[in-house]
């Protein structure tokens, strides 16, 4: 009896509970401490063995224990585990990270009109636009970089005092007046403008502008330290920002083994976006897949063709290309020849004006755009016969253009200097060390010829869209005959394309210790040569019949634009170590070099600090680092052969292990016929 007496009570003690069991808890509690909720679910990624949470009215503990628990919870005091927190903090991380990633992505410049490109004209096409944003945003930020340090502070330093005067130079050494005195005529303000002298000339433009004050406000600011040292940092600046993307590039084409079966296996597992939504984007998606499996598809056909050659045919093959690669290092040759002879021509009439003078300036820019234009179209005439496949026939049209451009780039800044070194007439540079008769402030020369290329080479594409590409593309689609069929209309070359935007960016390097705000100029031409392509890439052009693979030809292209920098930094190298400065303009007017500032400034410094650098600059300092560098380097290289061999004997056991799943194959289909 007492025994059933118990039970019974015990069972309706039991339902009591069970129907506590079913209330469910405060939202508040569920939230605050989910391993004490039962309708929580177990967070998958702890590892706990204690079962299934219950509530705490469910756990048998003391009444005062379970009295602290509650205070705890009115606390607000979570009780978690260290490791626990870690994980809710590291999800909360990712998740930010996620949601940056999207909001970046959907802030990105021209995200649809890649997309649009990329689906009509394939990966090679769209490469060239990616190139030409990654520049858009380089010169930007590059030019935010230079009026931060020099162009502002010289805003606001020069209304306080003027500049220092070089004491010790002569008379004839401080002249420099570049405004143009009493009226002029009307389009001479159009004239200055095309050239960069005149009104344009003495402003924030140009070099010989800017002062070189020490101003002590609340701090000391150096403006010609601050000059020199932001050079130096936007041209590593530049540097990182091409490195970090080679390296973007060089992991798909490590990722791809650099071959074709590679290139296919990832287009074919992971090429489809499952994002596109609507029935266009999926259209360009596909466009774009059929363009990269023509591309591999050509690079198979040429290797196969070129395995079966004979022994006197490959003979012939490589002399034949020889001889072409020596023809084609001629016409190169006479362009250069013609460049050097126009810049000596256009420096010994400088001094003419009007029209005329305007035409003798810009000759060194127009020699070098006719050179660039017709070199290239001989070069192709003779690509077809070299029997090159289409990424090394884009690789050699890279390499030749290239030379041609930089060339021509270094031959006109050797004849400026020789003029201004007075290498042929010493005489003239025994007074100021540079030749101030013909260069009062060379700095601001050498800039001005930067400014008339970058102006230059806009015009010219503004030329070659309204005077031969639309005229062209309305002749072929309006009067259809033999010779407009065989004409067609306009290909978009993509090597050629993405050439000019190299050169352009050189002359930018090359010009922005000059003409400091080059790299704004050349922001904006860049996002004007993005509407003009874009245009003429959907109005006036075709498909390209020659395509070739994107992701070596992005990472050649960064290439060629990294051997462009280094051209630039070899010219700010020797123009702030080896030439005079100007004694009339410019911050370093003061100093026998450019680079003589940087000691100067470091006298001025504390003894603590003076004696850090000079430890830096020590071989105590230099040698161990050097020593630790060739150690690191060695480590990555090692490391890098291993990893090589990993992959490669992991492509082999895959091909391995396909060999063994066709052999099964055909084994099971010989047991199901008997």
């Amino acid at each position: 009896m007492q025994d059933s007496a118990y039970n019974n009570g015990l069972g309706a003690h039991s339902d009591r509970q069970s129907l506590r069991m079913r209330r469910a808890p405060s939202r508040s509690s569920s939230r605050k401490y989910p391993h004490l909720d039962p309708s929580s679910d177990p967070d998958p990624d702890e590892d706990s063995d204690d079962g299934p949470t219950r509530d705490l009215r469910t756990i048998p503990l003391q009444m005062g224990l379970k009295r602290t628990v509650r205070q705890a919870q009115q606390m607000q005091t979570p009780i978690v585990s260290d490791g626990y927190s870690w994980k809710k903090k590291n999800k909360s991380l990712l998740k930010l990270k996620t949601v940056a990633i999207e909001i970046l992505h959907f802030f990105t410049l021209w995200r649809k009109s890649m997309q649009k490109i990329g689906g009509n004209f394939g990966g090679g096409v769209l490469s060239y636009f990616l190139f030409l944003r990654f520049l858009v945003l380089l010169n930007f930020f590059s030019f935010l970089l230079i009026a931060g340090f020099v162009i502002i502070p010289s805003v606001v330093f020069r209304s306080e005092e003027g500049s220092s005067v070089n004491s010790t130079g002569r008379e004839e050494c401080m002249v420099y007046n570049p405004n143009p005195q009493g009226l002029v005529v009307f389009y001479t303000y159009f004239l200055d403008f095309l050239s960069g002298t005149g009104f344009i000339e003495f402003t924030y433009l140009f070099y010989g502008f800017y002062n070189n004050n020490s101003n002590n406000i609340n701090v000391s600011y150096n403006i010609p330290l601050a000059y020199l040292s932001t050079a130096a940092f936007f041209l590593l600046f530049c540097l990182f920002c091409i490195i970090i993307r080679m390296g973007t590039t060089a992991r798909v084409a490590v990722a791809t083994g650099g071959s074709v079966e590679g290139s296919y296996s990832m287009l074919v597992f992971t090429g489809w976006d499952y994002s596109s939504t609507g029935g266009q984007a999926t259209k360009l998606k596909q466009q774009n897949i059929y363009y990269r499996l023509q591309v591999d598809l050509e690079e198979e056909r040429i290797k196969k063709k070129s395995a079966s050659l004979t022994q006197c045919q490959k003979v012939s093959l490589y002399s034949g290309r020889v001889c072409l690669f020596i023809l084609a290092f001629g016409f190169i040759g006479a362009a250069i020849a013609g460049i050097f002879f126009a810049t000596n021509f256009s420096q010994q009439n400088s001094d003419q004006e009007g029209i005329l003078g305007l035409f003798y300036e810009y000759l060194p820019s127009i020699v070098i755009t006719g050179a660039n234009f017709i070199v290239p179209l001989l070069n192709d005439q003779i690509a077809p016969l070299e029997r090159y496949s289409p990424s090394v026939t884009v690789i050699m049209a890279l390499f030749r253009a290239v030379l041609l451009r930089l060339v021509s780039l270094i031959i006109l800044l050797y004849t400026l200097w020789r003029q201004i070194t007075c290498e042929k007439t010493p005489e003239d540079c025994a007074l100021c060390k540079y030749n101030v008769k013909v260069y009062q402030c060379w700095e601001t020369r050498v800039g001005q010829e930067m400014y008339k290329l970058t102006l230059f080479d806009l015009i010219i594409n503004f030329a070659m869209l309204f005077l031969v590409e639309i005229p062209r593309r309305i002749v072929v689609d309006n009067w259809p005959n033999k010779l407009t069929r065989w004409v067609g209309r306009q290909e978009f070359v993509v090597p050629y394309n993405v050439l000019g935007l190299v050169y352009g960016q050189t002359v930018v390097w090359t010009g922005a210790f000059f003409c400091p705000l080059l790299p704004l100029i050349n922001t904006i031409k860049f996002i004007i040569l993005f509407y003009t392509k874009k245009t003429t890439l959907f109005t006036n052009c075709r498909p390209a019949l020659r395509t070739f693979r994107s992701t070596t030809s992005s990472f050649f292209f960064s290439g060629i634009l990294l051997l462009g920098l280094f051209l630039a930094s070899l010219v700010m190298i020797y123009s702030v170590a080896e030439i005079h400065p100007s004694m009339a303009c410019g911050p370093f007017r003061i100093f026998n070099s450019m680079w003589e500032v940087v000691p100067v400034s470091i006298t001025k410094l504390t003894q603590t600090t003076r004696e850090f650098l000079f430890f830096i600059g020590s071989q105590a300092f230099s040698i161990p680092l050097f020593a630790l560098s060739c150690l690191m380097l060695c480590y990555i290289v090692a490391l890098s052969n291993v990893y090589k061999k990993s992959v490669t004997l992991l492509k082999t056991q895959l091909k391995l292990e396909g060999q063994d799943k066709r052999f099964l194959v055909r084994q099971i289909e010989r047991f199901s016929r008997m």
